[in-house]
């Protein structure tokens, strides 16, 4: 008589190396307290320098008019509207990394989920920017908001799509501070308990709102958070659903297609891990912390950015069967001549977008290249560039040529003010996120240490130790009753 002795697949730690609760404390909070190095002097200065030019590119189109920019007769919009598109879906993997994975109790989030909560406030405030400029008289832009009648018989169409951004960008920005703030509550306290100055301490203080770490703040922490995962989860799908809207719901060939909802949000996630990934790896190696960010971590993303890349592989390929399909002859135009046609204006642009986003992440099938960081951090690079030229093709591929060949562009290129605006917001995003990780916890420690004794090395392989002799002594006895 023979046994079979199976063994389950043992989770690879969420922590590495020999850590306890003071030890996290002190890898996470240090940097915090120590002066910043040269190296973060010199990434806030140029960001800073790139937020400058950003304002005076501003200035200039403030000044004397949208005529600054490169827009014509078929092109109302340019790399303004690309580029707040592109700037939403990077920010949507903070927000389902904190919210969904929260409540699909996802453990390997904890590493992460901090600092992509803090990109999703960031690229909102970016991408909030260009709708507003873009009205030319931006002093005016407080006639998009609904509020009691004053005007006279003047409201806003509340049948525009473009009035549904308002609502579900400046909804979804609300959110995502609320739920990044209330997660970094203890984790100021804890800052604040180790302040060496007075003003440090004050600050900090006022910051974390009298946080003492009792049963009721926990208790109150932990509902807070379930609720604000319970209403971002749907705002994760409705917000670039939404902005999927101000194209599908028009008549121009190229934009008026059902699929698009789903399609923008798979693409928002797979950019916004894609920049997560960026973000990240620059930080772990920046700050040591690579026993908190571990290659579990980075492959668990990459998992996540091949799904959705896929999916996105899948929307393109639906949209040019369905064009053909349809046998509308100007939406195949719109497909077959002014995109898919290598040799026409923009076709390199859509052959680029192709290989971007659905070839290359194809790659991180093989679990050597899903873990490799070198390669994970040059493909997250990949992945957004190539999600900005998907945006960049839908907008200016399906307007440069419209029913009127007389009113054709024969090529749209911004001008330097454009590029400045688009520079700039880069400089806002990257000056803001140097003074997140100077200030505050680039990890949430309340939330390490709550995974620490299930996920940690020591303690997972004490842990196994015990489960192996018990397995061990189990078999013994099964053998011995056996005979």
């Amino acid at each position: 008589m023979s046994l079979l002795k199976y063994e389950s697949q043992i989770r690879e730690p969420l922590v590495d190396g020999n850590k306890d609760y003071h030890q996290v404390t002190e890898d996470i909070i240090r940097p915090i307290e120590m002066k910043p190095s040269r190296l973060w002097y010199i990434g806030f200065y140029i960001s800073v320098a790139l937020l400058l030019f950003g304002v005076y590119s501003v200035y200039r189109e403030v000044t004397y008019g949208i005529g600054q920019w490169n827009l014509n007769k078929t092109i109302g919009w340019g790399w303004d509207i690309t580029n707040f598109v592109w700037w939403v879906g990077i920010g949507h993997a903070g927000t389902l990394i904190s919210a969904i994975l929260l409540l699909f109790r996802q453990g390997w989030r904890t590493g992460v989920n901090r600092a992509a909560e803090a990109m999703t406030i960031f690229a909102v405030m970016c991408a909030g920017q260009f709708p507003i400029w873009h009205m030319g008289r931006v002093w005016m832009a407080f006639f998009v908001l609904p509020y009691p009648n004053s005007r006279g018989p003047l409201w806003v169409n509340f049948n525009s799509p473009l009035l549904w951004d308002v609502f579900a960008i400046s909804t979804y920005f609300t959110v995502s501070l609320l739920f990044w703030y209330s997660g970094l509550l203890p984790d100021l306290a804890t800052v604040r308990d180790r302040a060496k100055t007075k003003l440090r301490k004050l600050l900090y203080g006022v910051a974390s709102f009298g946080w003492t770490g009792s049963t009721k703040h926990w208790q109150r922490h932990e509902s807070l958070s379930l609720v604000l995962a319970g209403l971002s989860t749907p705002l994760v799908l409705s917000v670039h659903t939404i902005v999927s809207f101000d194209f599908a719901t028009s008549v121009v060939p190229g934009w008026h297609t059902t699929i698009f909802p789903p399609y923008f949000v798979a693409g928002a996630i797979f950019s916004g891990f894609a920049m997560v990934q960026t973000l990240m790896i620059i930080l772990r190696k920046v700050f040591g912390l690579q026993d908190y960010i571990t290659l579990g971590h980075i492959e668990a993303m990459n998992k996540v950015i091949v799904l959705t890349g896929s999916i996105v592989g899948i929307a393109y390929i639906t949209e040019l069967f369905i064009a053909w399909y349809g046998q509308n002859p100007y939406e195949w135009y719109a497909f077959k001549e002014n995109r898919a046609n290598l040799f026409s204006p923009y076709g390199w642009s859509y052959w680029l977008m192709m290989f971007c986003n659905v070839v290359s992440p194809q790659m991180f099938w093989f679990k050597k290249l899903r873990r490799n960081i070198a390669f994970t951090f040059f493909m997250s690079i990949i992945v957004n560039i190539g999600m900005w030229y998907e945006r960049f093709v839908i907008i200016v591929t399906s307007t440069y040529r419209d029913y009127l060949p007389s009113s054709w562009s024969t090529y749209y290129s911004p001008s330097i003010w454009e590029i400045g605006f688009y520079l700039g917001t880069f400089g806002l995003f990257f000056t803001c996120f140097f003074l997140f990780s100077k200030y505050f916890p680039v990890i949430a420690v309340a939330e390490i240490k709550a995974i620490l004794k299930t996920s940690g090395e020591n303690y997972k392989n004490k842990m196994t130790d015990i489960e192996k002799a018990d397995a061990e002594k189990f078999y013994i006895e099964e053998v011995e009753h056996a005979h």
